[in-house]
């Protein structure tokens, strides 16, 4: 299980991503710099142990983003345009922040996380399991899952595996159950500004699509 140091990260995460997110098709804010908050989310692991991944929700106002992120511990070649930028870990030292769905470490966690074969790790705490996040699908193995392509919408971000299946990542999420024709869906909670969590869709798995 990946140990979640209590240190500092310089910058911190939110602003990294205060810089990034405007850059991105599926943000809501128009041209202003976003006012982020953290929101929820939760981790995967790399059974090698190097990779940090972490399924980030900040929220801006009313809105609320999700955001893959992976830290590395050196640059991940080939993927230049998915860096989100550096920082300084008090434990670890230099880190490299990416845009998770670029990364395949992260992309073939979250195809295990479908399958069964791993767990959701809480966000904050070392060792334990997050049981709001949930993975439900019920066909066979998803096969080769290295990243074929990734592709950037207003609508969110659609990941297309070399084996032949497509996970859409909901950047946006809302409330309820999201699309019903897909095969397999990840949902989790998040933290609205006043009200109680919300829980709704993060991810959904389609075959061929």
């Amino acid at each position: 299980m990946a140990e979640i140091h209590r240190t500092t990260l310089t910058p911190a995460k939110l602003e990294l991503l205060t810089g990034w997110l405007p850059g991105r098709p599926w943000y809501r804010g128009g041209g202003r710099a976003p006012q982020l908050a953290k929101a929820g989310g939760f981790r995967l692991d790399d059974p090698a142990g190097e990779v940090g991944i972490e399924f980030m929700v900040v929220r801006d106002a009313e809105v609320a983003y999700l955001v893959p992120l992976t830290y590395r511990g050196a640059p991940l070649e080939g993927v230049e345009d998915a860096l989100i930028g550096t920082a300084d870990h008090g434990v670890l030292g230099r880190r490299w922040v990416y845009d998770g769905c670029q990364d395949p470490v992260l992309v073939a966690e979250l195809a295990a996380f479908f399958e069964g074969r791993v767990k959701a790790q809480a966000q904050s705490i070392s060792d334990q399991e997050d049981r709001e996040v949930l993975a439900a699908y019920e066909g066979g193995p998803l096969g080769d899952a290295g990243i074929a392509a990734v592709t950037d919408t207003e609508a969110g971000t659609e990941i297309r595996l070399t084996g032949g299946a497509v996970l859409r990542l909901v950047r946006v999420p809302e409330p309820g159950e999201g699309d019903a024709t897909a095969a397999g869906r990840v949902t989790a909670v998040w933290q609205p500004p006043e009200d109680a969590q919300e829980r709704g869709t993060f991810v959904t798995l389609h075959h061929g699509a």
